[in-house]
């Protein structure tokens, strides 16, 4: 079985795993509702008003991080003999989603980019709940790219 990393990072791959991965992050931003729905589309806005082009440019930058922070637990379920591994991510979110905020975290205390790292910091603590909540896209990503 190839790896995660052999699986999404594979050069003529990527354009389609960074496509699907803004999607994810798209569709979870347009399905929130309240006042914290309202501050996360916001933020999505005030970023996306900062740079043009941001999302897909740093969804592409983070993907390697990500794939690589994710692969122990695509060889945890790839010895369990697993069938689908969509499934796997999201009955085990928290520990996925714990996963890739630490990336994000990470950059964003190396950031120099004060309005980005303003927006984010504000949505942080809800970040987890947020991430866990995108499982079942995030599983069909997967799904999508043959993983």
């Amino acid at each position: 079985m190839a790896t995660l990393a052999e699986t999404l990072l594979e050069p003529s791959a990527r354009p389609s795993v960074v496509k699907d991965f803004v999607q994810v992050i798209e569709d979870e931003v347009r399905s929130k509702s309240g006042l914290k729905g309202l501050a996360i589309k916001t933020a999505f806005k005030t970023v996306k008003a900062f740079k043009p082009g941001i999302i897909p440019a740093v969804a592409d930058v983070l993907l390697d991080e990500f794939v690589q922070a994710l692969e122990p637990l695509y060889e945890e379920f790839s010895a369990t003999d697993g069938d689908d591994f969509g499934k796997y991510v999201v009955r085990h979110g928290d520990r996925v989603a714990e996963t890739l905020l630490s990336i994000t975290d990470r950059r964003a205390d190396g950031s120099k980019h004060k309005t980005l790292v303003k927006a984010y910091r504000k949505l942080r603590p809800q970040g987890k709940k947020q991430v866990v909540t995108a499982m079942p896209r995030i599983s069909d990503m997967l799904r999508r790219q043959g993983v």
